[in-house]
């Protein structure tokens, strides 16, 4: 919600809005640099949908009990869904390039934001996380968006609401395809059907079987292919070498050769950055140019992001909260060595009821003898929700597999525990989804030691 609210104020809209968290005082920094924007803001008490308001934007996880909304509906407002008003920005421009994908698409889309402008593209850029690229200081909360001039506009397509149904894209780019929000059968309908609607090219991970099978099903316009592992593709990386905060890699492409290096850590973040670069080939760039542009990429806010060391303890901060994420990070981390002591926040009573089986086995095929994990009851943000299955349930599941976890019944208990329990050597993870109050937590972890 928030980078379509700065992009609609920088289109020359008047804004206003509300958020539960602005009533409780959450993230106050967040907020200020939001009013300083212009955006004007109200309790969520209905007070903002007033007579001069022409539309109530609202995200899929506002429900119509919502005073906000229950006001729209007395007054006959139309209202929107988030997805839909942003699809209208992004059909209308001439060169629409979507990032899709369960896991990866804020980073690929911050990697072809980075490219673009750095090859004085001048794109326009929605996306989920923070480009620390755009960040214009460390107080900056709007790095997720950014108003361009030029004719391309890259937005990150959002499956777990279907808004990505809204999208009509001159370039689909599909990095992945795994559980997450929905049953795998939705998914895969909602994924083939955007790859049908793509009006020039799709950008498809041929290492994906998911994925591979889905274009050769739909896709109608040029294929452009990427793989570490599959043969025949048009981009193809080699020779891996990991270090702790990056990743080198060569690129193949056209017979051509070409050093890669980047900032981010990980397997996963090459798979990324060859869908990054896909995108220079789909728009007639210069590939050396973007091999160039690429390795300038800073990552995404919360995605393996490193907080800081002290007295020999590492923190960082990461979203892994679906089973993809969470086994490609932690497969980055155990590539080196040291413990690990893994604070997981599940995000929602929903997916963790519909991922429980797949989470159990992210955790316990990648942390070992040694490492710790922890975890908070869920994370609970309002609304209707069923709460047959929690964090505890987890936990015991893991327990009975041999895994060294632990349940807390509230985050607050979870710091004198690290302190006690965090020795040199050590890095601590702080994982989950939603709540942005996570990074504040990964700082004042740190300083406990």
């Amino acid at each position: 919600m928030l980078p379509l609210a700065v992009l609609l104020i920088k289109s020359g809209m008047r804004v206003l809005g509300s958020d539960r968290s602005y009533d409780q005082g959450k993230t106050p920094d967040k907020f200020s640099a939001l009013l300083a924007l212009g955006i004007e803001l109200f309790p969520q008490d209905g007070s903002g949908v007033c007579g001069d308001v022409d539309v109530l934007v609202v995200s899929s996880a506002v429900e119509d009990t919502i005073p906000d909304v229950r006001a729209a509906l007395d007054s006959g407002l139309d209202i929107i869904k988030r997805g839909a008003l942003l699809a209208q920005y992004f059909n209308s421009s001439e060169q629409g390039i979507a990032v899709a994908g369960t896991s990866g698409k804020s980073t690929v889309t911050g990697m072809i934001g980075t490219i673009l402008l750095e090859m004085d593209c001048d794109p326009s850029v929605v996306n989920g996380g923070e480009i620390r690229n755009f960040r214009l200081g460390d107080g900056d909360k709007f790095s997720g968006v950014r108003k361009g001039r030029g004719e391309t506009f890259v937005a990150e397509m959002d499956e777990s609401d279907g808004s990505i149904a809204y999208y009509d894209p001159f370039v689909a780019v599909l990095n992945n395809v795994a559980l997450d929000h929905m049953a795998m059968d939705e998914l895969e309908e909602l994924f083939g059907a955007y790859l049908a609607r793509a009006r020039n090219c799709v950008i498809v991970n041929f290492d994906q079987p998911r994925v591979k099978g889905l274009c050769e099903k739909n896709a109608a316009v040029r294929v452009i292919s990427y793989a570490i592992n599959h043969e025949g593709v048009d981009l193809k990386a080699l020779a891996l070498k990991p270090n702790v905060h990056g990743i080198d890699f060569v690129l193949r492409h056209e017979g051509q050769s070409y050093d890669v290096s980047l900032n981010v850590p990980g397997r996963h973040n090459v798979e990324n950055a060859l869908a990054a670069l896909s995108v220079c080939v789909s728009l007639g760039l210069d590939i050396a140019q973007g091999v160039k542009a690429i390795s300038s990429f800073k990552g995404i806010h919360r995605r393996m992001e490193y907080i800081g060391e002290k007295n020999g303890i590492s923190v960082l901060d990461d979203f892994g909260h679906n089973p993809d994420k969470i086994s490609a990070s932690l497969q980055t981390l155990k590539a080196f060595d040291g413990r690990l002591i893994v604070m997981f926040q599940p995000h929602g009573f929903g997916p963790l009821r519909l991922m429980r089986r797949e989470l159990v086995e992210a955790f316990s095929s990648y942390l070992g003898d040694g490492d710790i994990l922890i975890m908070p009851e869920v994370y609970y943000a309002g609304g209707t929700v069923d709460r047959s299955v929690t964090a505890k349930h987890l936990i015991g599941d893991l327990n009975g597999l041999g895994v060294n976890a632990r349940w807390f019944e509230a985050r607050d208990e979870i710091p004198a525990f690290l302190k006690t329990e965090a020795k040199s050597g050590d890095r601590v993870v702080i994982m989950g989804a939603r709540d942005d109050t996570l990074h504040i937590f990964a700082k004042d972890v740190l300083a406990l030691f």
